[in-house]
């Protein structure tokens, strides 16, 4: 069995109840949205969202795909694929630079544009919890089970397994699987996925080989700017740092003197 975790949601079994939605809004310490949870959007505090489309619900989030295309543009390393599958982010690398949001075939980062010290955000498929053994916090959640979280194998088995044995259900095809390489949130819909706002028009191959061949054009001018920034950004974090530890050590010294 597989150690790589991942979700699996279901839309003929979603109730639009929010639950996830508010589990995943708890669990990230993100703050309520004055809008109605059905009208809230992605966003850098909003990692899933619930959809209405007719008498259907179907749930945005990451797809923590298989092979990032975030992980292979990111010049600095700020994304990771972790052993249990969750695409992770470390703030403390980014440098701003934004390729991310530009290479996601499901346009998921978001950048936190009202902060000075702005990060990229997006569901990290709960990561902390599902190493202490626990279930994402929207799984948990969830009253129907619309979403299921739990090894990829079992989850793959069990996707396939609905689509064969309700064939008049079920649209036959599991979304996630093998868009862009595939990844570890799987859908299954009674309706085309498109017709829940889904992105359609995605290569089946991983994206990263379509993002080398871009990254490969960018003219070496590019690169070099790109080195720029980033030294400069070092040198600025690093100039605040020293600033702000001989400020701490004035401090000190007026105090002890008086």
């Amino acid at each position: 069995m597989s150690k790589e975790k991942g979700i699996l949601f279901d839309v003929t079994l979603c109730i639009g109840c929010g639950e996830c939605y508010k589990a995943c809004k708890e669990e990230n310490k993100l703050p309520q949205s004055n809008k109605d949870y059905l009208k809230d959007h992605l966003s850098d505090k909003t990692f899933t969202v619930v959809e209405q489309y007719g008498n259907n619900y179907a749930r945005k989030l990451c797809m923590h795909c298989n092979e990032p295309s975030c992980v292979s543009v990111c010049p600095v390393g700020a994304f990771t694929k972790s052993e249990t599958g969750a695409v992770l982010y470390d703030s403390n690398k980014c440098i701003g630079c934004r390729y991310c949001m530009q290479a996601c075939p499901h346009k998921i980062p978001r950048y936190e544009w009202e902060t000075t010290q702005p990060r990229i955000r997006k569901c990290v498929l709960c990561y902390d919890r599902v190493k202490a053994g626990k279930l994402t916090a929207c799984a948990e959640a969830c009253p129907t089970e619309a979403t299921l979280f739990g090894d990829m194998d079992k989850l793959i088995e069990i996707a396939k397994d609905r689509l064969k044995e309700n064939k008049d259900k079920y649209f036959q095809e599991i979304y996630g699987l093998k868009e862009a390489g595939g990844g570890h949130v799987l859908i299954l819909s009674n309706v085309p996925f498109e017709q829940l706002g889904y992105t359609s028009l995605i290569p089946q191959q991983p994206m990263p080989e379509f993002t080398k061949r871009a990254m490969e054009k960018i003219p070496p001018v590019v690169a070099v700017g790109g080195l720029f920034l980033t030294g400069m950004y070092w040198l600025t974090k690093r100039k605040n740092q020293i600033a702000k530890e001989e400020n701490e050590s004035l401090h000190r010294k007026y105090y002890h003197e008086n």
